[in-house]
């Protein structure tokens, strides 16, 4: 091997090294390159609307989102907060309401079969061991630090989430308005003979992550009002919390939808337990016209996904990026495959040059 191959080898490695050791910023990045690729495509949709000069459109667009994201802080968010405190703190009795169904319907499982003199006593789930009492002065002064400790990692965890925001917001803004520059300098440091291929590879994975987002915040709403209106039929309290969470979390395939029952059925659990089946039945009408009727109509431009692709996409980046890679999972599922699609598959496995395995014959 000549010398320039074992350094472009080097190269190569030094790059994945760094890039994986670097892979918390580089996450954020993708998380703003997404962020000013929805503020793009809102751009061009005004554009192409209006004909007015792009920088005009971008500022209408940031004003349209300031204006939405008020709205939301003044109408929507103090309800929803509300609302979802009153939800985090019914969870404990909705665990013992459950308790207490699981162990009658036990207990009535076991008369049948055994008699009904037989009865059933649960066994004990937590085995306490006895300590000896501390001092009050020492138990004190424990609380006092472990009270300390915990406010300082509070305040380090919030003072770490403010600067990733501020970071991810300055990198989406200063994209999205030059994107053709940052697009150009990516090529750059590509080799030239695969640069103008490149550009078309990038502009595909920007016509997917738009796409993916104009389907996702529709289909997601859909599943909000939904949602919304069968537990306000349905007489279940804490209706505007539930169904935010239940659009929210409609961004994350196959967990999303399964973790966002948990809440409306620990409200019923409390209120009317039979009304536990009638919410997981609305949710899975809900999921299933989702999934079969707005999915379709919306994403049929779209890169589809494979169910086991996402489920495998969801494992692998939460393992590597924690939290924030599972919400972003499916767009870094959609990029990589359009890469894979069309360096792997078109420019290296489907080239003419390839033997062509009749002649082998």
């Amino acid at each position: 091997m000549k010398f320039s191959n074992w350094l472009n080898l080097t190269l190569l490695i030094t790059t994945i090294l760094l890039i994986w050791s670097l892979r918390d910023v580089v996450i954020l990045i993708f998380a703003g390159v997404i962020i000013a690729m929805a503020l793009c495509t809102l751009t061009g949709k005004i554009n192409k609307f209006l004909g007015i000069p792009r920088q005009i459109c971008l500022l209408i667009s940031l004003i349209s989102v300031l204006l939405i994201f008020s709205m939301s802080m003044i109408i929507v968010v103090p309800q929803f907060t509300q609302e979802f405190q009153q939800l985090i703190i019914q969870l404990p009795s909705a665990a013992k309401a459950l308790w207490e169904i699981v162990t009658l319907t036990i207990e009535r499982i076991s008369r049948i079969f055994y008699g009904e003199n037989s009865s059933f006593v649960p066994a004990d789930i937590f085995v306490f061991k006895e300590f000896d009492p501390l001092p009050d002065g020492v138990v004190l002064a424990n609380g006092i630090t472990d009270s300390l400790k915990r406010l300082l990692d509070i305040a380090g965890n919030l003072g770490a989430g403010v600067i990733q925001t501020i970071f991810v917001l300055s990198i989406s803004l200063m994209i999205s308005v030059q994107p053709v520059s940052y697009r150009e300098i990516t090529i750059q440091l590509i080799p030239s003979f695969y640069r103008r291929r490149a550009r078309s590879i990038l502009l595909e994975c920007g016509e997917a992550l738009s796409n993916w987002m104009t389907g996702v915040i529709i289909s997601s709403t859909f599943v909000a009002l939904l949602a919304g209106i069968s537990l306000y039929l349905l007489g279940i309290k804490l209706v505007v919390a539930n169904a935010l969470i239940a659009g929210f979390l409609n961004i994350i395939p196959n967990i999303g939808p399964t973790v966002s029952t948990i809440f409306p059925i620990s409200v019923a659990l409390i209120d009317a337990p039979w009304k536990c089946f009638a919410i997981l039945i609305c949710y899975i009408i809900i999921q299933n016209l989702e999934s079969y009727l707005i999915t379709p109509s919306v994403m049929h431009y779209q890169v589809r996904l494979l169910p086991a692709v996402t489920l495998t996409a969801q494992f692998i980046f939460t393992i590597i990026f924690g939290p924030i890679g599972l919400l972003l999972s499916l767009p870094l599922a959609v990029v990589i495959q359009v890469l894979i699609k069309e360096v792997l598959v078109h420019d290296i496995l489907d080239k003419k040059n390839l033997v062509d395995p009749v002649k082998l014959i």
